[in-house]
């Protein structure tokens, strides 16, 4: 069975990122949707090399925006990934449907985004001190894998 989560990325900049993060989607069925403006083009070479041949096999949508990917993706639980938060990606019952979001390369979530009243729940994944930041594609893979995890790869 298909990871039951959702990976949003918002205005992701590098393309090799959300080329990664499309292997991601085919190789555990967690839909991936990227909402713009993006920082590259959906032709460029290294989104698809990243991606290798599974562009088919994953489920992969763009929308313009963030709104456009709200209006596309809720209802849903929308759990916000940030360095800044208190709430550690284990501490969270993942549902089917929840909505993992992750902000641009380098900068992460706008604290706009992470204060919008459809943020469900501010996460983050536990890193040593004084680091900023995971690659996007790692942390979003940390993030589905344990949902998987906690659905029993079912």
């Amino acid at each position: 069975m298909a990871c039951p989560v959702r990976i949003l990325f918002h205005s992701p900049r590098i393309p090799q990122n959300s080329g990664n993060a499309i292997r991601l989607a085919a190789v555990t069925g967690a839909p991936l949707h990227l909402a713009g403006p993006l920082g590259f083009e959906l032709t460029d070479t290294r989104l698809k090399r990243a991606g290798l041949d599974y562009h088919e096999l994953a489920s992969f949508t763009v929308h313009d925006d963030l709104e456009a990917a709200y209006a596309a993706l809720l209802p849903a639980r929308v759990l916000a990934f940030t360095a800044r938060a208190t709430t550690r990606h284990t501490d969270i019952a993942y549902r089917p449907g929840d909505v993992l979001l992750f902000g641009p390369e380098p900068t992460g979530l706008d604290p706009e985004v992470l204060a919008d009243e459809r943020v469900t729940e501010r996460v983050r994944i536990p890193m040593l001190p004084g680091r900023r930041s995971l690659n996007l594609a790692n942390a979003a893979s940390i993030a589905v894998y344990e949902a998987w995890r906690q659905h029993d790869f079912s």
